[in-house]
């Protein structure tokens, strides 16, 4: 698979308590976007964060939090993308969803000419 050298990068931020049915929010997410063939995703897990709520979340061993921030992050073209998130746009309730143009440098044995 090749990725062009203009891409999205999609971002969604969530909790991880969050649920699809019975499985995490964040395995539900990532194994659509495999299903349905994008490029890639990966879940990073915040320290510490806040949401909408402002309520603060922390992994400090006072704090015991068990919804500790996740955010999913999806690079493909457009059309993937967008595909996606009409897919799993009923999932989305209490997230924040963000979209930003990314431009690709390289994508396994692909490599885009750049300049700086």
């Amino acid at each position: 698979m090749t990725l062009p050298n203009a891409a999205l990068l999609l971002r969604i931020y969530l909790g991880e308590t969050e649920h699809a049915g019975s499985h995490p929010l964040y395995e539900t997410l990532v194994m659509k976007a495999r299903e349905m063939g994008l490029a890639g995703a990966t879940v990073l897990r915040g320290p510490m964060g806040f949401g909408h709520s402002g309520k603060i979340h922390s992994a400090k061993i006072l704090d015991l939090s068990h919804n500790l921030p996740l955010v999913l992050e999806i690079v493909d073209t457009r059309p993937k993308v967008e595909a996606y998130l009409d897919a799993v746009g009923e999932l989305l309730v209490s997230t924040l969803v963000t979209v930003e143009k990314v431009r690709v440098i390289q994508y396994g044995q692909t490599r885009h000419e750049f300049d700086i």
